[in-house]
């Protein structure tokens, strides 16, 4: 995790930087101080991978029999750093794979005709860390933006 840092630092450090500011003596950097520009953005994106079938079935030998999946209520929000993984299925819907093993869809309120296109999928972070339906979106990798409409639990059929 990035630390953020007081404004006032962050102003203190780049003084020495600023336009027009008087350059330091050439005696006053004799210690082996040396200076450096820092440059910070607010920006980071999340990137979930999906595995092409190839791979997978390479990493197994026998493949286990398909598992058949019942939705049960599930949460409004989760954290993003639960999130292991993504399994992409029909339209309008993506498998989250959370720490232990657990499945949670994600019911998307349009259908993302480029989710299934590219490997993969992108969640832009919050203030709070947490991914949350009727709040934000999953991104696909070709620019579409589809907003999460709920979350659904999912357990294994007995």
């Amino acid at each position: 995790m990035i630390p953020r840092l007081p404004p006032a630092l962050l102003l203190a450090m780049a003084a020495p930087f600023a336009v027009g500011a008087a350059a330091p003596a050439p005696d006053a950097l004799a210690d082996g101080t040396q200076w450096a520009q820092l440059t910070i953005h607010e920006r980071l994106i999340i990137r979930i991978p999906r595995m092409p079938a190839a791979a997978r079935t390479a990493l197994r030998a026998p493949a286990p029999a398909p598992v058949d999946w019942r939705e049960r209520r599930g949460p409004r929000c989760l954290t993003m750093t639960s999130l292991t993984g993504a399994a992409i299925g029909r339209d309008g819907e993506v498998d989250l794979i959370v720490e232990g093993s657990q499945r949670v869809r994600a019911r998307l309120d349009s259908q993302c005709p480029t989710l299934d296109f590219y490997s993969g999928m992108y969640l832009k972070p919050t203030a709070d860390g947490k991914i949350c339906a009727r709040r934000d979106a999953i991104r696909t990798r070709s620019g579409g933006r589809c907003a999460i409409a709920q979350f659904r639990k999912l357990v294994p059929a007995r």
